[in-house]
């Protein structure tokens, strides 16, 4: 056995890309480029599989480990894997290192110091996990990386950290399944010297939106990269010819927060000088020289690359700090090497790979990505295919790069169903519910045509069915002009993602019935706003939810918008940056700790009081007043009458130009209305949630999810004596759920019993308006004609 082999600790330029057995792939890459490359790689060193095996042999750890793997009763109880895996992370960062190991981890560090000319230099710390005699395994787990680490102790420490993120839940359940020994999987920390980033991203060596391999693609932020990751900030987009070496696009965008390093060590988020903000992250030289060590790296690896550079402040010198192949693009050129057809197909030969809920029609055709987690969304690339099991809030940031979804589960009321139809990305939804789930049908890499609107996906691309018929030539004729005939009863649009709000204030929409505030928080904000309240930053939940939903105001006004606060569940919100140490672990959050009952408890109204503060802002500071707000989740008449004590505590009282209304979606809503209406000044009926709460149906449930009908005769009746209790005291009531857009007949039952708006995704606009109209008409003719056919249905409460 060599000296390499029983090392604790190998220096970047000891490693080559053959060594992911010793020290594992992101470490054996920055070897490479090191030890072999001509390009700038910040030094340092990595410990190795060995170091991790040692460490958890000398202290015990294993045998530790392996009993409290063996006292789990079902890895499927979300609750005893998280409460295991946190004792078993517990056990490791809590261990003391044997000696021997941390002195061979601070004497690199001194070494590290001595060769680099500093005093204790700042480090960047990132882990990888390898696999004993399967060094090319992938193991589900986010990786861990600590940034602006300094001083021999706390690299100690932070490797420790690194070696218990093998105990993710995740990554846990994963092995478990893949019966795979814990034994057998080590993890190794590179130890690199930290470039203090004024600007930094990503770069592929391949148009990863379009399989270009002529075509080289740099996404450049302010600040450390981090934030471009986490899909925090939008980055500026070039495209570089690899050929000519000349930019042939670019896309500059506004960047308003950026990650930095503090001088003491760790990081903070503050804003882009406001000079900056519209100028690119990078000059053009800058991006012309990295794609000259793309091309570099690969036609070293032979093969396309997926790389992360960073822009030091001090030197202006860039460093390559990551490097690793492109898997979805490379696999393609592989399958057709083979010998593939470029994956188009004739629609006569077409597979039918799986069928589903067509939940939001349209057609594509792409690459698949599939994601069993959305802590890997950063994974994902625009214009994939995602496939997944489910999506969630935490989903979102991906949602919007896809050119399609498919997902095992859910139906037409689900997260991904909703949101999909709003964005109007073509979407199938509870493949598993027709026989073959996605996730079994499908791998990463597959290039597959989704139809959704008959809820099929087709392996390859079926060209003749994504061709669209050419568009009528007007010539010298008239065209007419789209119209709408006015209605008495409001048509309100559905919105969450305010990036849309200018593409859809052009539609008919008498307004905004529901903007909900769960979008801002996964795509802009991402941090739990508990945490942010303790790291010292409130201001970040207000000026974030401010910016939001101000822009869906000002492109609305002056027609009015409601904003719902937030309605997370716990286990969404502890998806969140510091959401675990504050939310509970409980077995149906759906009827947990969400909505109004969080916002009166001691341990969130500062967090919700957040929330108040945005608001006022944007009616006080923006001048926006057309924004009125919502209560969602309303048990009792006591909470509606705690949360309106707290707004009017801090400044937001009701009055003719500020409303507060109320989610109708629970059945005391209903009963109770007449006491409600004392709070409120109207409600929107959430469909979806009152059917399921009085049906006692979980929609997201395949098993029982057909009996889910929001046209049942009970939901009708509760529907209709709403609206009588709420008219007779003054209050106006919506609907905001799905039925309206699913069911035109339900629309019509709505109009007959005297709605004051329907509220609808933006794809579902035009049509409502119509369908609107149409039977107002028909209700005044038939009372004036005294003909029309009567619905025998009685919907009034006995």
């Amino acid at each position: 056995m060599s000296s390499r082999d029983t090392a604790n600790v190998l220096w970047f330029d000891e490693l080559h890309r053959k060594d992911v057995n010793l020290v594992g792939g992101k470490s054996s890459s920055l070897g490479e480029m090191t030890s072999s490359m001509d390009v700038p790689v910040p030094y340092g060193f990595a410990t190795t599989a060995r170091a991790y095996q040692y460490f958890m042999h000398q202290t015990g750890l294993n045998d530790k480990v392996n009993a409290l793997l063996e006292s789990i009763s079902d890895y499927e109880n979300s609750d005893e894997l998280h409460k295991t895996c946190e004792e078993i992370r517990s056990l490791i960062v809590g261990a003391t290192m044997p000696i021997d190991l941390a002195d061979d981890i601070k004497k690199a560090y001194a070494d590290l110091s001595e060769k680099m000319g500093q005093t204790d230099p700042f480090v960047a710390i990132r882990s990888s996990a390898t696999a004993e005699d399967l060094p090319n395994a992938s193991f589900a787990g986010q990786q861990e990386s600590y940034l602006n680490i300094r001083g021999a102790d706390d690299v100690v420490n932070r490797v420790q950290q690194c070696y218990s993120s093998l105990f993710t839940d995740r990554a846990t359940y994963y092995r478990h399944k893949q019966h795979f020994p814990h034994e057998k999987v080590a993890l190794s920390a590179a130890i690199q010297m930290m470039v203090f980033s004024k600007a930094s991203g990503i770069m592929f060596s391949v148009n990863v939106a379009n399989g270009d391999e002529s075509k080289i693609v740099i996404d450049a932020i302010y600040g450390l990269g981090e934030y471009i990751v986490l899909g925090k900030v939008t980055p500026d987009h070039f495209v570089v010819d690899k050929q000519s070496m000349k930019i042939v696009e670019k896309n500059i965008i506004k960047k308003s927060i950026q990650l930095v390093r503090l001088p003491d060590g760790g990081t903070k988020e503050e804003p882009v000088p406001e000079e900056l903000r519209n100028e690119q992250a990078l000059t053009d030289s800058q991006v012309i020289e990295l794609a000259g060590y793309a091309k570099e790296i690969e036609r070293h690896y032979g093969c396309y690359m997926d790389m992360e550079y960073a822009l030091d402040s001090n030197t202006n010198r860039l460093w390559i700090v990551q490097a690793r192949p492109e898997t979805v693009w490379s696999q393609r050129k592989k399958n057709k090497a083979n010998g593939g057809d470029d994956n188009v197909v004739a629609e006569a030969d077409a597979k039918v790979a799986v069928r589903g809920l067509p939940a939001s029609p349209g057609l594509a055709s792409g690459v698949v990505h599939v994601i069993d987690d959305p802590k890997d969304i950063d994974q994902f690339k625009e214009g994939e295919i995602l496939v997944t099991l489910m999506t969630s809030p935490d989903w979102v940031p991906a949602m919007k790069k896809a050119a399609a979804i498919v997902t095992n589960n859910g139906g037409m009321t689900c997260h991904a169903a909703i949101v999909s139809r709003e964005m109007q990305i073509p979407c199938i939804v509870g493949t598993k519910s027709m026989n073959v789930a996605a996730t079994d049908a499908l791998k990463t890499g597959d290039v597959v045509t989704v139809d959704a609107t008959n809820g099929i996906v087709y392996m390859g691309k079926v060209e003749s069915l994504l061709k669209k018929p050419e568009p009528a030539q007007a010539g010298g004729q008239v065209v007419a002009a789209e119209t709408f005939a006015p209605t008495a009863t409001g048509v309100m649009m559905n919105l969450g993602d305010p990036d849309l709000a200018d593409k859809y204030s052009t539609l008919p929409a008498d307004g905004i019935g529901l903007m909900r505030e769960e979008f801002l928080w996964t795509t802009f904000i991402h941090e739990h706003p508990l945490y942010l309240i303790e790291q010292g930053h409130p201001e970040k939940v207000v000026d974030m939810l401010a910016d939001g939903i101000a822009k869906v105001a000002r492109a609305m006004a002056p027609r009015p918008m409601v904003l719902r606060f937030s309605d997370f569940k716990s286990s969404e919100y502890r998806n969140l940056k510091g959401g675990d140490k504050y939310e509970p672990h409980e077995p149906a959050d759906l009827l947990g700790w969400r909505g109004a009952s969080r916002y009166y408890d001691p341990k969130y109204i500062e967090a919700f009081k957040l929330e108040l503060a945005a608001v006022k802002k944007v009616r006080n500071e923006f001048g926006l007043k057309n924004l009125n707000v919502m209560i969602p989740f309303v048990r009792t008449v006591e909470e509606a009458q705690k949360v309106t004590d707290i707004m009017r505590g801090e400044g937001l009282v009701r009055s003719v130009d500020f409303h507060v209304y109320m989610m109708a979606e629970i059945p005391t809503n209903i009963i109770l209305a007449d006491q409600f209406n004392k709070y409120v000044d109207g409600y929107s009926i959430g469909s979806n949630d009152l059917a399921m709460l009085i049906l006692g149906c979980d929609r997201n449930n395949d098993t029982v999810a057909s009996l889910f009908d929001e046209r049942n005769l009970a939901v009708k009746r509760a529907i209709n004596h709403l609206i009588k209790v709420a008219h007779k005291d003054g209050k106006t009531v919506g609907i905001c759920g799905q039925a309206p857009s699913e069911y035109p007949d339900f629309t019509n039952f709505l109009i007959k019993c005297g709605i004051d708006y329907v509220s609808v995704n933006p794809d579902m606009v035009k049509e409502t308006k119509r369908n609107v109209a149409r039977f107002e008409q028909r209700i005044m003719l038939d009372k004036a004609t005294g003909r029309g056919l009567n619905d025998p249905t009685d919907y009034d409460w006995k």
